[in-house]
């Protein structure tokens, strides 16, 4: 979908680039039969593959059992082994009606990807990546696109050079940004759904509230968060701890509280990346029937990217995690902001960040964030190199790379 968009985007710059596409047109039909096609295709290989790897596959809904050993049940018959690992994932969380009344009225990350047609109207409610890549995916299709946001930046876990870049980079493309809004109520009228929004001004010392309505809505979309995939599993009698929030939580080496049962992935609430879970798993087997007693995932400088419009790359810590970790007096930040080579002759104009977090009289580099075409891609290689150790000299070393934007990166002063 990420993809499409992008296409989209492009097609504005076309003309130039000396090229008369004339009257171009999207059908969503088409993108979602194909999309659908390809993912059925997908789930048909990783089905296959456990297939010939002579994996058992028991299909049901499991729980725990109160048996003296760790056992599930599924359908009526009890499983028991002398490893059993948790790696359920998460889902969208959701709000009830009583919560915010006609809540219920609305999608989730879920429920977009069972959309027949495109929504001329879209209202994302949330602030994270998945409502920024949901935000940019609809808007750039050509849906007249809302983002509702508690305060007034999206990304507020991010560093905030990217934070504040990116939410300026979501207006300047076309979203409407309510911020410092939260949504009222929701109801069904004959035209679609009006979205009621309540505003605060933080400016204001006054409790004063603004009460305004988004109207003829076509998709409502939440995303505020995700759950565990707890509910169900009965995990209480296994004695197997959860914190306030139904996440499992397990140790270094992804043990739990109670010996022989384990978790990966969303499940656990850190890090919720599907390459982590995949890397995850894999140190945790290992361990369990390599002998690799000391095998376990680090879990720091993992890299990030969110596909916004433009991208964004983001791997190690944020300016405000270093200064608190290190001090101030032993952080320095190089950051540069240009326009790439590709906009040169565009109207459509976007900016690529760039930042490093250095620390430490050797300046080692600890965080890279970027924002900017291409930065999906250029992470990868950078992360080795912070995972390695890599020095602010040891960027100034290398050779640029011209013309790129990744260039930058060993060329800032």
């Amino acid at each position: 979908m990420w993809n499409a968009a992008v296409h989209a985007e492009y097609l504005h710059d076309h003309s130039d680039y000396g090229f008369d596409v004339g009257n171009v047109r999207f059908s969503w039909e088409i993108l979602k039969a194909k999309r659908d096609a390809y993912i059925s295709h997908l789930n048909r290989i990783y089905r296959n593959n456990l297939d010939k790897a002579k994996i058992q596959t028991i299909q049901g809904h499991a729980r725990f059992t109160n048996d003296p050993e760790p056992t599930v049940e599924v359908n009526g018959k009890k499983y028991t082994a002398p490893h059993i690992l948790i790696a359920t994932g998460g889902q969208p969380s959701v709000l009830s009606d009583n919560e915010v009344p006609g809540a219920s009225l609305g999608i989730t990350s879920d429920g977009f990807f069972e959309l027949e047609t495109l929504p001329k109207r879209s209202v994302i409610v949330g602030a994270g990546y998945i409502a920024v890549e949901m935000a940019g995916i609809l808007s750039t299709l050509g849906s007249k696109t809302s983002l509702i946001i508690r305060q007034t930046g999206v990304l507020r876990n991010f560093d905030s050079f990217i934070s504040t870049n990116c939410t300026k980079e979501l207006q300047n493309s076309g979203v409407d940004v309510w911020k410092n809004s939260q949504v009222k109520s929701v109801c069904k009228t004959d035209k679609g759904l009006e979205v009621t929004l309540v505003t605060k001004d933080p400016e204001k010392k006054s409790d004063e509230e603004k009460i305004r309505t988004i109207q003829e809505v076509d998709c409502l979309l939440w995303a505020i968060g995700r759950q565990p995939n707890t509910s169900g599993l009965n995990i209480g009698e296994m004695t197997v701890d959860t914190d306030e929030r139904g996440h499992i939580i397990v140790d270094e080496f992804q043990n739990t509280s109670r010996a022989g049962i384990y978790a990966v992935g969303d499940v656990c609430g850190k890090a919720l990346l599907t390459p982590v879970a995949i890397a995850a798993g894999r140190k945790l087997a290992h361990r369990l029937f390599e002998g690799k007693k000391d095998s376990k995932l680090d879990y720091s400088t993992i890299p990030t990217v969110v596909f916004s419009h433009p991208p964004i790359g983001t791997v190690g810590l944020t300016e405000e995690e270093a200064i608190r970790s290190r001090g101030k007096e032993n952080v320095k930040i190089y950051k540069t902001s240009f326009t790439p080579m590709y906009h040169a002759i565009t109207s459509r104009k976007s900016q690529c960040i760039m930042k490093l977090v250095c620390v430490g009289k050797e300046e080692k580099v600890v965080g890279l964030h970027m924002q900017g075409l291409g930065c999906d891609e250029m992470l990868q290689g950078f992360a080795v190199a912070i995972k390695m150790g890599a020095t602010k000299a040891d960027f100034d070393k290398t050779i640029a790379i011209h013309p790129t934007s990744s260039e930058e990166f060993v060329t800032m002063r």
